[in-house]
């Protein structure tokens, strides 16, 4: 893959694939070869799907409350995955230009490549059930009418968003920016960082 049009399809790809079935309970398989940046963008991509779908479900207003919690879990669970597949993603492009000369005045981006990617896949996300809701058919027309105005505001997005994923990645590569890798060091999952855990 060498360019951000190519990751919109991708995500669009897995998107659709998702909605074949429609749950959160299928299974996952992933058609690209281990250690591959198609790979891990195919995973990254599902994960954000899935828990798109449980963040609609635990709003049910009548969800059972055990059945919440064990959701509420899930969606923990899902969002550390999320940044996980982010930082392998970064770790990919670190190795990939790791021999590139920077620049002297070379300079570091607010988000490194991966975490931009992150919002490239949330987009297609919306843009996906942005389309449903401007589409669909029982709708009035006023709901869909401003729903067509949200929809071609996340278009522009993303494609704005698409060519500065390039920019940024162009710049690395040719040593005009530079990118580290930074753990999120999340703290509420870890047993000895989380007082609610190891004061128990």
């Amino acid at each position: 893959m060498t360019n951000a049009k190519q990751y919109n399809q991708l995500f669009d790809n897995v998107i659709e694939k998702y909605h074949i079935k429609d749950s959160v309970d299928q299974d996952f398989e992933n058609p690209f070869p281990n250690n591959n940046l198609e790979h891990l963008l195919y995973r990254k991509c599902w994960i954000d799907t899935v828990q798109w779908h449980y963040e609609d479900i635990i709003r049910i207003p009548d969800i059972d409350p055990i059945a919440a919690l064990k959701l509420k879990r899930k969606i923990d669970a899902s969002n550390q995955d999320r940044t996980d597949m982010v930082e392998y993603i970064d770790s990919y492009f670190l190795n990939n230009y790791k021999d590139v000369t920077i620049d002297k005045g070379a300079k570091i981006n607010t988000e490194s490549p991966a975490w931009a990617i992150d919002r490239l896949s949330i987009l297609s996300l919306k843009i996906y059930h942005m389309h449903e809701e401007a589409t669909r058919k029982e709708a009035s027309i006023e709901h869909r009418d401003a729903c067509q105005i949200k929809l071609n505001t996340l278009l522009e997005q993303r494609e704005d968003l698409t060519l500065a994923i390039d920019d940024l990645i162009e710049d690395i590569s040719e040593g005009k920016k530079y990118m580290k890798v930074y753990k999120q060091m999340k703290m509420y999952n870890d047993d000895d960082l989380n007082p609610m855990l190891y004061s128990k």
